[in-house]
């Protein structure tokens, strides 16, 4: 087969992945918490038609090998952690992150999952829980007659309940994680990571402390994805799909002239 009919496949097939990325970036543009993500790409390797020659006598110099592309593969899919804008909502259950960190959640089957998506509810138990029913880690239990809610920017939840006489009763504290390289956390779903080798290991401490941001209560965090951004990358990308797609046809029409030519 003609090389170039690979080399072009190759970049075809890159601007494939390229717009399932953007597509899902744009899916998400309401979603809570969401980060959008970035293909890179990298060359593959070149066949050296000619090594490097040297031109007259050694002191002349030496031409440059040449060389030629066999075309582009995926080398990453980067998660970009840049924060969205917050969104007040006056839900006292819901709590944005103003600055680094993850809130920590407790999986069904065991084990520790990472979030930036606040907007959290009441179990029928009494537990903090995210939409989907993860426990908030450290456990923070609201008594059946809290009246109000308040949770500082330091993460301590305070109730007051029904009892007009009653004074403000301290019921837990939220912790937040952070992690050196965040962008290689792995995405599980659900709005949910969990950490990996990349990613390193977590430290935990309380908002406002050791590096970690501080909480909004009555505030979410949108998604951080740029519509005007992502359209114009979809269109760069369709562009050069576009492009590949001739160098195909191209390649084919030039194996048709060079079979006719021994007919």
């Amino acid at each position: 087969m003609d090389p170039s009919l690979r080399t072009a496949a190759t970049g075809m097939r890159a601007q494939q992945i390229r717009t399932e990325v953007i597509a899902n970036n744009l899916a998400n543009v309401n979603t809570t918490g969401f980060k959008r993500s970035r293909a890179h790409f990298e060359d593959l390797l070149y066949q050296t038609v000619q090594g490097s020659t040297t031109t007259g006598s050694p002191e002349a110099g030496t031409t440059p090998a040449i060389q030629v592309g066999r075309g582009v593969r995926l080398a990453a899919v980067q998660r970009l952690h840049s924060t969205g804008a917050i969104e007040q909502t006056s839900s006292p259950f819901d709590l944005a992150i103003e600055g680094d960190g993850f809130f920590q959640v407790s999986l069904a089957g065991g084990g520790v999952a990472y979030t930036r998506d606040g907007s959290f509810t009441v179990s029928d138990s009494g537990m903090l829980v995210t939409s989907s029913g993860y426990p908030v880690v450290p456990g923070i239990e609201i008594p059946a007659d809290a009246a109000s809610v308040q949770i500082s920017k330091s993460g301590i939840v305070t109730v007051v309940s029904g009892d007009a006489t009653a004074e403000a009763q301290e019921v837990g504290r939220i912790e937040l994680a952070r992690f050196a390289n965040p962008t290689g956390l792995m995405a599980l779903g659900e709005n949910l990571y969990s950490q990996s080798a990349s990613s390193g290991e977590p430290t935990v401490g309380f908002p406002q402390e050791d590096g970690m941001g501080r909480l909004l209560q009555g505030s979410l965090e949108g998604s951080n994805v740029e519509i005007v951004q992502e359209m114009v990358d979809m269109i760069t990308s369709m562009r050069a799909y576009e492009i590949n797609s001739k160098s195909v046809q191209n390649s084919e029409r030039m194996s048709e002239i060079a079979s006719g030519m021994v007919r």
